[in-house]
């Protein structure tokens, strides 16, 4: 649909657009993580208080909104990690613990993030491969960022690559078992756990 140029009320229909591409966001995040909402087009539409017909401004259909979703995380939980792992100073160990902590914060904060792009994405079948890709994508900053912190004596890009492989790997089970009570574990325990896991693997 074209974005008409008028300003309405102050507010440019580019600027009106986004705000509502945000509305939607937000609204999907929340249906998406109630277990007793079917995820529908009808729903976010409803929670965004939103026309469908405004639902096509920006997204093909429902699985690129839930994908947009997916990606939207990702994106915070690298930024928000790599933020955290910067303020930490130069100690290696220090910093891999921040960006760890700062992760673990994220899920705390709201656990539908972790919820949504590590449990629920699985049950969408158009979504499994891009849940796959961004682990994958999260996996490879991980092996580079690693390098760079502990450096590398002794290993191959492709050994760090394995070890990103495992390490995102099994954050995402142990995300999956925290959150769904599988695991009782304190979140100072998940970040120990986690950041000592890391550092054995590049080390």
């Amino acid at each position: 649909m074209a974005v008409q140029s008028g300003v309405y009320r102050g507010v440019s229909a580019a600027d009106r657009v986004a705000d509502r591409r945000t509305r939607l966001l937000a609204a999907a995040l929340a249906v998406w993580a109630d277990p007793d909402t079917r995820t529908t087009m009808t729903a976010v539409c409803a929670a965004a208080g939103l026309s469908e017909r405004y639902f096509y401004e920006s997204f093909a259909g429902l699985d690129a909104l839930l994908e947009a979703v997916m990606d939207g995380i990702a994106a915070e939980i690298e930024e928000t990690s790599r933020a955290a792992a910067e303020k930490a100073g130069d100690d290696p160990a220090a910093r891999v613990r921040a960006a760890v902590r700062a992760f673990v914060e994220l899920l705390l904060d709201d656990p539908r993030k972790g919820r949504v792009a590590i449990v629920e994405s699985v049950a969408v079948p158009k979504l499994r491969q891009r849940r796959t890709e961004l682990l994958r994508y999260l996996a490879h900053q991980s092996a580079i960022e690693s390098r760079e912190l502990l450096g590398a004596p002794g290993r191959s890009t492709n050994e760090d690559e394995i070890a990103g492989l495992l390490f995102i790997g099994g954050m995402a089970e142990l995300v999956t078992a925290w959150l769904d009570g599988s695991v009782e574990a304190s979140a100072e325990e998940i970040v120990a756990a986690a950041s000592r896991a890391l550092v054995g693997l590049y080390r």
